[in-house]
């Protein structure tokens, strides 16, 4: 029920990724009477999806404090799905904050984890790049900025394929005497991990469009702005490019004859092809797809999703943590062990022909 166009735009994005990803099977969260009706179009969907009826919806107006108390929710029953293990993940177009106040108290950390992180992929002069956190966690410490490199690192080799991502701490300046102690201690401890192979040190904004690594690690506050900078940039452009073609009818032959191309940028740049931001560190996958998007856009972050389950993310960042050495760390400094949930989601959640089961919202 989540999206500005929802619930079609969403049982449309079903229907492509019923047939990308056969075994996969999609627990359907809201208006039964509704659902049912926009599934009776979409032939692949239909068979693919159960349909769970929630009573109530959340608007995208609504404040997280108020989401929290909406248990009959459609966004609370496909999480509850997830936490209790009938579904490996959750892809939902609906309200951002409520999705990671509920996912953050129902499905919490997974342990080892300090604190989740919102991670999404863009274009970059060199191919896809990683970038979080993009606004999770406003204020981070030491550990935080490491644990985000680890899950950053293991998202790249699960979702983009990369065997060995290298990865960039992001700061004011490439020289190591830049930045404020946080950012020097996170990128030493990383040059002292299993990483320091892969990390090239740190990075600055430009970077991040160069594709100077395949990973950039930040703070919620930097990686927000830097986002949200790196749209309206696009956008610019867009227009900009715009305007010049139509200026004359010399532009307008130009753009005739430059239009392969730039219909080739135009499918490089799409929004939709990075649509499905994931939130890391949690006891299940969660991925938000934008409410502006379409069908393909909310088919993208279902492959997100599928991938991050078919290949075991959350089993890789407890193995790198584990190496990494952290929670012993914090536990000595604390006096005493920290109390984590144990992980109940993993890669279980599969139906029968061995697919991953995907509550939607």
């Amino acid at each position: 029920m989540g999206g500005d166009n929802a619930p079609g735009m969403v049982v449309a994005g079903l229907e492509i990724a019923a047939e990308r990803h056969p075994k996969a099977r999609f627990l359907l969260v809201g208006d039964e009477a509704v659902l049912t009706q926009a599934l009776s179009r979409s032939r692949r969907a239909r068979d693919a999806c159960t349909i769970r009826h929630a009573p109530d919806a959340i608007g995208n107006d609504m404040k997280p404090t108020a989401a929290l108390r909406m248990r009959g929710s459609s966004m609370r029953m496909a999480i509850d799905a997830v936490a209790n293990g009938e579904a490996s993940g959750v892809v939902s177009a609906g309200n951002t904050g409520a999705l990671l106040a509920l996912a953050k108290i129902v499905i919490k950390a997974l342990p080892g984890i300090d604190r989740p992180a919102m991670a999404a992929i863009g274009p970059s002069a060199r191919g896809d790049v990683v970038l979080l956190d993009l606004g999770a966690n406003v204020v981070c410490d030491v550990r935080n900025l490491v644990e985000f490199a680890v899950m950053g690192d293991v998202f790249a080799r699960t979702v983009l394929g990369l065997t060995a991502p290298t990865i960039g701490l992001l700061n004011v300046g490439a020289e190591e005497l830049k930045g404020d102690d946080t950012v020097r201690e996170a990128a030493e401890i990383i040059r002292a991990s299993h990483l320091r192979p892969q990390f090239h040190g740190f990075v600055e904004g430009h970077d991040i469009a160069a594709g100077t690594t395949d990973v950039v690690v930040t703070d919620g506050f930097s990686g927000n702005v830097a986002i949200k900078t790196a749209e309206g940039a696009l956008k610019l452009i867009g227009s900009m490019l715009k305007q010049v073609f139509s200026s004359s009818i010399a532009t307008k032959l130009a753009y005739l004859l430059a239009r392969p191309g730039l219909d080739r940028l135009r499918e490089w740049l799409d929004p939709r092809r990075y649509n499905g931001a994931v939130m890391v560190g949690l006891n299940g996958v969660v991925v938000k797809s934008h409410g502006g998007t379409d069908a393909k856009g909310f088919a993208h972050a279902v492959d997100v999703a599928v991938d991050m389950v078919t290949h075991g993310f959350n089993e890789h960042i407890r193995a790198d943590l584990a190496r990494l050495g952290l929670d012993k760390r914090v536990a000595r400094d604390k006096n005493g062990p920290s109390d984590k949930p144990v992980d109940k989601t993993g890669d279980k959640n599969t139906d029968k022909a061995g697919g991953p089961t995907l509550a939607t919202v």
